[in-house]
């Protein structure tokens, strides 16, 4: 007989044991004539007895009758087969991993063009938008005044110096003149010089060039306009190069920095535009400031884009992207990972088909897959599906997923 039918066939026995003593205890005292209990009618209380018997009797027999052919049924009752899990395997491949800033898109060069003195513009020799050479003339300022005193200086400068010669020939052939006469002569000579050059210069200002190759941007002034000394005429700007500032916060530059010293991994710098197309030259970073922004805890980083379309100008914005290539770096399912207390587990299948959970730290979290550190093998064996149906030193059946299958197309998160 089942161990179990026969525990509970004890406590209705007890029952019906209890109810005879109480009937017995019930008949010896009336026969003692105790008067507990007001006077009874024998007959009545026997035919009522044993109908309590014979009810308990049934009742026993009925529940034990149905505790037996439950438990024999739960006895025939084949045991289900344990369900299969699908396991995987991580996987050692290249990830890129991609950061994204807004940024500010300078010139190499972009400078104002100022009047350099006063004076009426005479003539404008560029075109707004238009790319000029080094030393194209761009402006000229009415040269009257500044021609007519050059030519006076000039004439003060040829007349000193043929004083000076006449001084030196007197003292060379004749002697009648003496050598601080031909010196002070000669000092005359060198101050009118110095004035004509100076002259030259300011006469010069009347024509204003390009300092580099460029573009020329808006024109502030037409022509016949008085101009005052510096005075912004226009600006220009060198966009072969152009230099792309964006801000990083000071965690990511640690992260980049300590990169730029791991020889498995490569840098990648591009350029989307407005029009959420991308530039098709990519860049480099050409400076980094020295000093962090207190306010916003971020850095300033600059990257270098050749320009050799001329596409890019002066004031555009955009976003900069770094695409970090990891090469050989663990990957696994996200979906083949459990959080615990904010903590990432796996399920590990070990040899003898045993489950043990495995701690493991997520280094970076991209779409459907989790790159981890180096805690798991690519060999070793994950539960992908099945995760919620196994435990901690559970044996487990299994169907083995490819992990170049079990990577393509996750469409799951984590559970």
């Amino acid at each position: 007989m089942n161990p179990i039918v026969l525990a509970m066939r004890r406590p209705v026995t007890t029952m019906m044991l209890v109810v005879a003593l109480i009937s017995g205890g019930v008949l010896a005292l009336n026969k003692m004539r105790v008067d507990i209990f007001p006077p009874l009618n024998k007959r009545k209380i026997h035919v009522y007895l044993d109908y309590i018997g014979t009810n308990a009797k049934q009742m026993k027999e009925h529940i034990v009758g149905q505790l037996e052919s439950y438990f024999h049924k739960t006895e025939e009752q084949p045991h289900e087969e344990p369900r299969k899990v699908v396991v995987t395997s991580p996987e050692a491949e290249d990830v890129t991993l991609t950061q994204q800033y807004v940024c500010q898109i300078h010139s190499k060069r972009h400078i104002e063009v100022r009047a350099l003195d006063d004076g009426y513009l005479e003539k404008i020799l560029v075109r707004e938008g238009q790319a000029v050479k080094a030393g194209d003339t761009m402006f000229q300022i009415k040269p009257v005044l500044y021609k007519a005193k050059l030519d006076a200086e000039l004439a003060e400068f040829r007349l000193a110096e043929l004083e000076y010669l006449n001084t030196e020939r007197l003292f060379r052939e004749k002697g009648v003149v003496s050598q601080n006469e031909v010196l002070l002569f000669r000092a005359k000579k060198d101050r009118a010089k110095a004035k004509a050059d100076l002259a030259q210069a300011e006469f010069n200002f009347t024509d204003i060039t390009a300092p580099f190759d460029g573009i020329v941007d808006r024109l502030h002034e037409r022509e016949g306009s008085l101009i005052k000394e510096l005075d912004i005429l226009t600006t220009l700007s060198d966009n072969s190069v152009m230099w792309v500032y964006f801000n990083v916060p000071e965690a990511q530059y640690l992260e980049y920095m300590a990169s730029l010293k791991h020889e498995n991994e490569d840098h990648k710098i591009e350029l989307v535009l407005a029009d959420h197309n991308k530039f098709p030259y990519s860049g480099e970073i050409g400076a980094i400031e020295a000093q962090f922004n207190n306010e916003t805890g971020n850095i300033a980083f600059r990257a270098d884009f050749p320009n050799r379309d001329r596409l890019l100008r002066h004031g555009q914005t955009g976003t900069i992207l770094i695409h970090r290539i990891v090469h050989d770096a663990i990957v696994i399912p996200q979906r083949a990972t459990f959080e615990i207390l904010d903590k990432r587990y796996v399920w590990v299948v070990g040899e003898d088909d045993v489950v043990h959970q495995r701690l493991i730290t997520v280094k970076h979290e991209l779409e459907d897959i989790f790159v981890i550190n180096n805690v798991l093998d690519v060999k070793d064996k994950i539960v992908l599906e099945g995760v919620r149906e196994v435990q901690e030193g559970g044996k487990v059946e299994y169907e083995f997923r490819k992990p170049e299958v079990a990577l393509k197309n996750q469409k799951y998160h984590a559970e």
